[in-house]
Order: C-alpha cells, then sequence, then structure tokens
C-alpha cells in the first residue's frame, strides 16, 4: 500500500508558509498601529503646546505660526467671497461651515482665510440665513491651521474635485458655492487674492449667528495601542502554530525509514 507521507510532508510546508506569512501580516499592522498611537501623542502634545502659547498676530509680516497657536488678525471681510464647505456635520446635525477672506488692513490684496463657523443645512424649500459678516474694520480672534479639515472625497481618486469653485467666482447671482474641500491655492486662484499659507478657525464670537463648536482631530492614542495589542496576539497565535507544524514534520518518520 503506498504511504501517504510525500503528500502530508506538502500540506505541512504550505500551512507553515500560510502562517508565517499570516505571522508577519500581523506583526506588521501592529507596529503600523503604535506608529499612528505615537503620532496621536505628538499631535495632542502639539495641541496642548499651542493652547498655552502667547497669540501671535498676522500681518503684512508674519504671514505664518505653528499649527493649534492662537492668531488674531485686523482687517474686513471680503462677503462676496464667502464659500460654504458641504456636508460638516454638528453633534449629529448636518450643516455647514462658512469660509470668509479677511482682507488685512496693513495690506491689501492680502488676505487671511477664516472658517467662521457652523450654519445648518436648511430644508429644501428653505434658504440659508444671511451670511455676510459685519463690515467696517474688525479683530479676528481664532486658531491655526495650515489648511482646511478635509473629508474624503471621491473625485479626488480621479484627479478631480466634487465640487469646484465656479467661474467667474463669485457668481453672478452672489450666492456662495458650496464645495466638499477647499484647498487654499483653488481659493487663491479663483479669487486673485494673496493668501496666507495658514486658515484662522473662528474663536466663539457673535457673527452671523454661526456656531463657532469645531471638532478637533483624533488623539486616543489608547484605541491604537489597543489595536496593536490585538494584532500581536494575532501574530502569537499564527507563529506558534507554526511552530507546532514544524514540530510536527520533524516528529514525522521520513519517507525511507517507512520503507
Amino acid at each position: 500500500m503506498t504511504s501517504p507521507q510525500p503528500a502530508t510532508r506538502t500540506k505541512a510546508v504550505l500551512a507553515l508558509i500560510l502562517l508565517a506569512l499570516a505571522g508577519a501580516a500581523c506583526i506588521s499592522a501592529g507596529l503600523w498601529q503604535l506608529r499612528r498611537a505615537h503620532e496621536r501623542e505628538g499631535l495632542l502634545a502639539a495641541i496642548e503646546a499651542g493652547r498655552q502659547a502667547p497669540p501671535q498676530v498676522l500681518d503684512a509680516q508674519h504671514r505664518d505660526g505653528p499649527d493649534w497657536h492662537p492668531a488674531s488678525a485686523r482687517g474686513h471681510w471680503l462677503n462676496p467671497l464667502t464659500v460654504l464647505l458641504d456636508n460638516r456635520n454638528l453633534k449629529g446635525q448636518p450643516g455647514l461651515w462658512v469660509a470668509t477672506p479677511l482682507e488685512l488692513q496693513d495690506a491689501p490684496g492680502t488676505a487671511v482665510l477664516v472658517l467662521r463657523g457652523w450654519v445648518a443645512r436648511p430644508m429644501p424649500s428653505a434658504a440659508l440665513p444671511d451670511l455676510n459678516a459685519a463690515a467696517g474694520t474688525v479683530q479676528v480672534q481664532g486658531t491655526l491651521l495650515h489648511r482646511v479639515p478635509r473629508l474624503f472625497d471621491l473625485g479626488s481618486l480621479s484627479g478631480r474635485s466634487g465640487n469646484p469653485l465656479p467661474h467667474p467666482f463669485p457668481a453672478a447671482d452672489g450666492k456662495p458655492p458650496a464645495v466638499q474641500n477647499l484647498p487654499l491655492d483653488t481659493l487663491a486662484a479663483a479669487t486673485g487674492l494673496n493668501l496666507l499659507p495658514v486658515v484662522l478657525q473662528q474663536a466663539p464670537t457673535h457673527d452671523a449667528d454661526l456656531i463657532q463648536d469645531w471638532p478637533g482631530p483624533s488623539t486616543d492614542a489608547d484605541q491604537n495601542y489597543n489595536y496593536a495589542l490585538q494584532w500581536f496576539s494575532f501574530a502569537a497565535i499564527a507563529l506558534i502554530a507554526a511552530g507546532f507544524t514544524v514540530w510536527r514534520m520533524l516528529r514525522r518518520p521520513s519517507p525511507s525509514e517507512h520503507a
């Protein structure tokens, strides 16, 4: 009778390879979770340091600053260039962010984009409230960011933005356009403004009944550590199973011994 030993050994080798690959994949996933945890810890430290930093004044000479630092700018609102950021929910309620450039008082033609606040999405038959900011020179307080917080955009996969700004901008009907994301270079090209390379996220204030309740980035590093522990546990199970497979292969008699 023919011995099934060669086929059994082949299956054991294949199982060993699969277990080793699974263990390596789980270790890689665990290390990625550890890197994410360290990134979130660094982000939390940067946010805490920014909150304790002295306020910075944005003007023609001081155009930039670190993320999460408090800052202020003095100038007047460019209401016709207001842009709405779509799909920005607040506590489960659908709404929009209102973003308006603030032309600096000491540098005509130079502006900083201000995220002014949140407004609820109106019903289909209703219109948005008056979103125009106060006229005249104003002092705006807020937090520095180097870009408008982004949402995932399916159009980015094809290299095209889902909601481009109208051309010409502002539109003839005077209605502010609604876009998913708003890169600063896109707004600068559409408006011809010399935009500062930062965004000012406005602090709580009275501004057209807008709500300044900004969601912060996720800084929960403990969640990543828990995921890393799970992945390393899966890797340990796979490697223990691989070791058991090797042990069985070494104990199994060879075909020559059967003969």
